[in-house]
């Protein structure tokens, strides 16, 4: 290495947090391009969800996680609260996302989660509701209390405010070594599981409170035809009254997921989506071992 060139560093980076702070957000900002679904309503994340963002000096591997699972208590949530402990082993630093406005019991149950040999640095999110910003340094003196942080990093990761100090701090904490990916590469995820994440953020978009949590998708079919996408979708539900309220009136409700979820397939993937979805009914499938193996938690 030439005098004064810095070192090529790379790493996996958990982030990790209550839900509703802001974690999918977050990563789909770093890496630039929408990969984790979103919502405003909590618990949307499901699966583990790697984001790579790659610079001339650094590569981080960004390990999205699910929220913390306590809404309902199932096999599934049970997995999901697994993935989470699990995420945590074999990284090489930790962003532990904070909402600026409060913190709560539910951020101290995940802060105790934490290994204390990771660094960990404290991204402190939604600051852009903050009107007095002098409002944010009893906040910061009262997380440093906690444990010695890497950093903590005020942001805004729905305005992308300060996003690039946040990227300087974590690549200070990682590693040296060479580039794990390609540098094209934006996420470990394939096209297929994408497209089945798009169709279930739509679920928690568009619906009301019971039926997202009590449903799964399940891609039947992915086929490439020239540039054309053609994909083949079964929303699963557990009960028949959650069917009747996904497909709606005249299957308007049903229309609606499927047309903006594929409008979202053809941004990602640069390319026409012909895209046919169904719903089906398996009662307990979210405490049914198979199906969850097969859905890939």
């Amino acid at each position: 290495m030439a005098d004064g060139e810095s070192a090529h560093r790379t790493g996996f980076v958990a982030i990790v947090g209550r839900p509703s702070v802001g974690k999918s957000t977050l990563l789909n900002a770093l890496v630039g391009t929408r990969i984790s679904i979103t919502s405003k309503k909590p618990q949307t994340t499901r699966h583990r969800i790697t984001g790579i963002v790659t610079t001339r000096d650094a590569q981080i591997a960004f390990v999205d996680t699910p929220g913390f699972q306590t809404r309902y208590r199932s096999r599934l949530n049970d997995r999901l609260n697994r993935s989470v402990r699990d995420a945590l082993e074999g990284v090489d630093a930790i962003v532990w996302v904070v909402d600026a406005a409060r913190l709560s019991q539910g951020d101290r149950d995940v802060l105790a989660l934490l290994p204390r040999d990771v660094r960990t640095i404290v991204a402190l999110n939604k600051i852009d509701a903050i009107a007095d910003k002098s409002a944010l340094l009893p906040r910061i003196a009262e997380i440093a209390a906690f444990r010695d942080f890497a950093a903590i990093v005020p942001v805004s990761a729905e305005k992308g405010v300060d996003l690039d100090a946040l990227t300087r701090e974590i690549v200070r904490t990682l590693p040296e070594g060479p580039a794990l990916y390609p540098e094209t590469e934006v996420t470990d995820r394939d096209e297929r599981f994408l497209a089945a994440e798009f169709i279930r953020e739509k679920l928690f978009r568009l619906l009301g409170e019971e039926v997202p949590y009590g449903s799964a998708v399940v891609v039947d079919s992915f086929e490439h035809e020239g540039d054309l996408r053609r994909i083949h979708a079964t929303i699963v539900v557990e009960k028949a009254s959650q069917r009747a309220i996904v497909i709606g009136d005249s299957g308007g409700r049903m229309k609606s997921i499927a047309s903006q979820a594929r409008a979202d397939m053809e941004r990602l993937f640069g390319g026409k989506v012909f895209l046919e979805v169904w719903v089906r009914v398996k009662r307990g499938w979210s405490s049914d071992e198979r199906m969850l193996t097969r859905l890939g938690y």
